[in-house]
């Protein structure tokens, strides 16, 4: 009997040990920790030996670097949208530019070299930019030179990290070796080793787990039991980066601009006229500058008498640069598009204003489409480098910003330019799908308050019109013709319209039908429209009021405007 009990026992013992095993087995598959490393360029995304993949600040964005020669370059797209905005690549030129506030910086596609307006030069030793499969790039180490970030770059496999922003940080100390790994949980692949000592950037606390950022630039997780010495640390900015600094002309008081629409050279002969009853004007804005062709000549219908009669009367004369009124047809995109006509327009202008002794100049280009607003921009910082070192104010024209006109940079203007004067009318213009108002209260009070958030007040002025527009709808066809704030008065008198306030578009509304059925309507533009628009100018505390055009007011208006400006 006992011979029979004894392999009963062993066998159950068996049964035991190999359950015990099996078990040990499962409980070790489920709670060790796993040591299989994660593929680091599937990881990164690693395309070939020149991808990089870039970490700014604490996330990996979609964007690549790349490593030629042994330096790092971003596509320039991306060096616009990350780093700095204010290079400008001239295709038509084959160069790169970028302008601070006292000169104009450029080099050759793949070449080492740089040159600037001042007539310096220098070979930085490395390809200051690179065209690869159509993409163009910027080497890092040259847009350092004009913008506050710092990058490092790591191999194995290449990463790099990129800084543009010092907030305080959460770093925790690492207590004991571990392993960073993929996701949150010890069977997730290993990232990297992380030893005792080692800090690391936590960038999420879950139960069990932190997501965190090492050293090098990894970023994965981290069990909480292996970190201590959680902290706030301050980051260590760059400290070899210098501000630029742009001056401004600010002359620091009310301005009063009217823009005198001039049509040709005897229109200079009626200065005194125009302005002998336009209480407070200090400043007189003549039509003469045009761009005359795509190489930068300027057509103009300047006089030296109007502005030493214009300095008699104590105001000052900012003089007009349009690109639509030349008597040439004149493509604006080819102009923009080359840097010698740029430049040759603005030496131009430069020459023009010494000789006409004029105060500043004023930039109106129009219609610049989508496509030209870099190269628009660019040429508003040129020239804004010329007035900076000519002494003269630089004002530049705007519509109401809108989204669809987002390409004019009112933003950028507010930093090179002296004064952004908003043109706040042609709300409603020739070639509308409904009649409406020039420039309704609401249009003023969305104008300003979208300007002042890109601008400072302190270099905005808003100009409003000393027009209206007359609207007739004949068997559903729409026109209209614009008319000075003196002819829509007369036309009210002599159709005997009744006027009715309408509040919400600060205004008076009138109107009839004539004989055959056409419905006749206008907005009008009088001293009581102004002066709501004035109230919210003023509202927003900016430095002035600008009108179009001078000679088409009626005469209480200046009571109105010399109000606000000599409060």
């Amino acid at each position: 009997m006992k011979k029979k009990v004894i392999p009963a026992i062993i066998i159950i013992a068996l049964i035991f040990v190999i359950g015990g095993v099996y078990a040990a087995q499962i409980f070790m598959k489920k709670y060790s920790y796993s040591t299989e490393k994660a593929d680091l360029n599937d990881y990164f995304d690693i395309q070939d030996d020149t991808d990089v993949a870039i970490i700014l600040g604490n996330e990996r964005i979609e964007e690549r670097a790349r490593l030629f020669d042994d330096h790092y370059y971003m596509d320039f797209a991306s060096v616009q949208k990350y780093l700095n905005r204010r290079f400008f690549y001239g295709k038509a030129d084959n160069l790169i530019f970028y302008t601070t506030a006292t000169k104009v910086i450029h080099s050759e596609i793949g070449t080492s070299i740089w040159e600037d307006s001042d007539g310096n030069n220098e070979d930085v030793g490395y390809a200051i930019s690179k065209m690869e499969n159509d993409t163009l790039y910027l080497a890092l180490d040259f847009v350092k030179k004009f913008t506050n970030f710092e990058y490092e770059g790591f191999t194995g496999p290449n990463h790099m990290q990129l800084t543009t922003k010092w907030d305080d940080v959460t770093v925790a100390t690492v207590s004991k070796d571990t392993q960073l790994r993929l996701r949150g949980g010890i069977k997730s692949e290993v990232l990297e080793e992380l030893s005792k000592g080692d800090k690391v950037i936590v960038l999420e606390e879950l139960e069990n787990w932190s997501k965190v950022k090492s050293g090098d630039s990894f970023i994965g997780y981290v069990e909480n039991k292996k970190l201590s010495d959680t902290t706030t640390e301050s980051p260590i900015p760059v400290e070899d980066y210098v501000e630029e600094e742009y001056t401004s002309l600010n002359r620091n008081k009310k301005i009063n601009l009217g823009f005198h629409n001039i049509g040709g050279p005897a229109g200079n002969d009626t200065l005194v006229s125009t302005v002998s009853g336009a209480k407070s004007l200090n400043v007189v804005c003549p039509t003469w500058y045009k761009i005359g062709s795509e190489d930068g000549t300027i057509e103009s219908i300047a006089s030296t008498a109007y502005t030493k009669k214009a300095h008699e009367l104590g105001l000052e004369v900012w003089a007009l640069v349009d690109n639509f009124t030349s008597s040439q047809e004149v493509s604006t995109s080819e102009f923009l598009s080359r840097f010698s006509s740029r430049q040759n327009a603005i030496n131009n202008l430069m020459s023009l204003a010494a000789e006409n002794g004029v105060d500043g100049i004023n930039l109106d280009f129009e219609t610049i489409s989508t496509e030209d607003g870099q190269a628009y921009i660019e040429f508003v910082r040129e020239l804004s480098v010329a007035c900076r070192k000519n002494g003269l104010v630089f004002s530049i024209d705007d519509y109401v910003p809108m989204n669809f006109n987002d390409h004019y940079d009112i933003k950028e203007q507010g930093i090179v330019a002296d004064y952004v004067i908003i043109m706040g009318y042609d709300e409603h213009y020739a070639g509308s799908a409904e009649a409406g108002s020039v420039a309704s209260l609401s249009y003023v009070e969305n104008g300003l308050k979208n300007t002042v958030a890109k601008v400072d007040p302190s270099k905005v002025i808003n100009a409003v019109p000393f027009y209206t527009r007359i609207w007739h709808t004949t068997n559903g066809a729409l026109s209209s013709e614009a008319v000075s704030m003196k002819v829509a008065q007369e036309y009210i008198a002599n159709h005997n319209i009744e006027l009715t306030w309408n509040p919400d578009e600060g205004q008076n509304y009138g109107e009839f039908r004539s004989s055959n059925g056409t419905l006749n309507q206008i907005w009008v533009e009088d001293a009581t429209s102004i002066k709501q628009k004035i109230d919210s100018m003023r509202a927003q505390n900016i430095a002035g009021i600008a009108e179009w055009s001078l000679g088409m007011e009626t005469s209480d208006i200046w009571d109105v405007i010399a109000s606000y400006i000599e409060e």
